[in-house]
């Protein structure tokens, strides 16, 4: 093995795909009121912890990132088998996982002086993060060294992108993400709100009135990005994300593809889908749809 990846829990990627391809992910912790926090995952399904949120809605559900020893505990393994790693990190301006990782890695080197760990804000998470990660599995694969799949990460994320609706601001509203989209949920009473993630920062993309039509900007306001950027959308991949309803998530899918192939060659079946995780779904709320995407390494 030239490197190992590791990527936190905000990545979303199947555990089938994990084992396949031999990532090893440090996951959040998650809670719903006053119960005990539990690694995402280890108590609960993904499932579970979305028809809960549907069956509470008064109960918001908290997260809290991993923390320095549970880093440490992923990277000494492949450290003191002189293995590289490349650790993948959600957005640092929604966690500070990034920081956990980075603290890990300091404390790493004060013994291990020849380890080689690089951490990476990816600047995005979810949808985005998981096909980020899937470019380092492609790169790794593909035989690139340690450095140049490093290099090449560094250079691609400035193209991630989530473009997403939500079936309220309540919960960005409550668990503090609420950012730029404030002056929105001040006066948005029954919109549906359509929001951007970029350069690892939230801004708002517009308002619809109905779930349909928010969804029909959504893929509106995608079209618009490419057209204005002048890139190639057979350049990126692509990856749906949904919450609680998977049936919408493979319709939007559906939808998806139908538009990209009005101005690329992007084919249903080269667009992922993923069910959104606990750590991003607590500020998102049951509801959240949309895509996310990221430049090809090699385009």
């Amino acid at each position: 093995m030239s490197f190992q990846i590791i990527s936190d829990g905000a990545c979303d990627l199947p555990k089938s795909y994990v084992e396949e391809n031999d990532i090893k992910l440090v996951p959040f912790y998650v809670s719903f009121g006053d119960e005990e926090l539990h690694k995402e995952g280890s108590f609960i399904t993904v499932e579970e912890f979305y028809t809960k949120m549907v069956e509470n809605p008064t109960v918001f559900p908290k997260t809290s990132l991993p923390s320095v020893n549970d880093y440490i505990d992923s990277f000494i393994p492949f450290v003191k088998k002189n293995i590289p790693i490349i650790c993948i990190c959600i957005d640092l301006k929604i966690s500070g996982s990034y920081n956990s990782a980075r603290m890990a890695r300091e404390h790493i080197l004060d013994t291990y002086e020849n380890a080689k760990i690089e951490v990476i804000d990816s600047t995005i998470l979810t949808a985005s993060q998981a096909v980020y990660v899937k470019e380092a599995v492609r790169m790794r694969d593909n035989g690139l060294s340690f450095n140049e799949t490093y290099e090449n990460l560094q250079r691609i994320k400035e193209f991630g992108r989530i473009h997403f609706t939500v079936g309220n601001v309540d919960y960005l509203k409550h668990g503090g993400r609420i950012g730029k989209l404030a002056g929105f949920a001040a006066g948005a009473l029954g919109l549906k709100p359509l929001i951007e993630l970029r350069y690892g920062d939230i801004y708002p993309a517009g308002v619809a009135r109905s779930r349909k039509k928010s969804i029909s900007q959504i893929l509106a306001y995608t079209r618009k990005y490419f057209e204005e950027s002048g890139e190639n959308p057979d350049d990126f991949s692509f990856c749906v994300g949904y919450g609680y309803s998977k049936e919408e998530g493979e319709e939007f899918r559906k939808k998806l593809a139908k538009s990209l192939s009005e101005y690329s060659n992007v084919k249903e079946e080269d667009i992922d889908i993923i069910q959104i995780g606990a750590t991003t779904g607590v500020h998102t709320g049951p509801y959240a749809l949309g895509h996310g995407f990221i430049k090809k390494y090699d385009k």
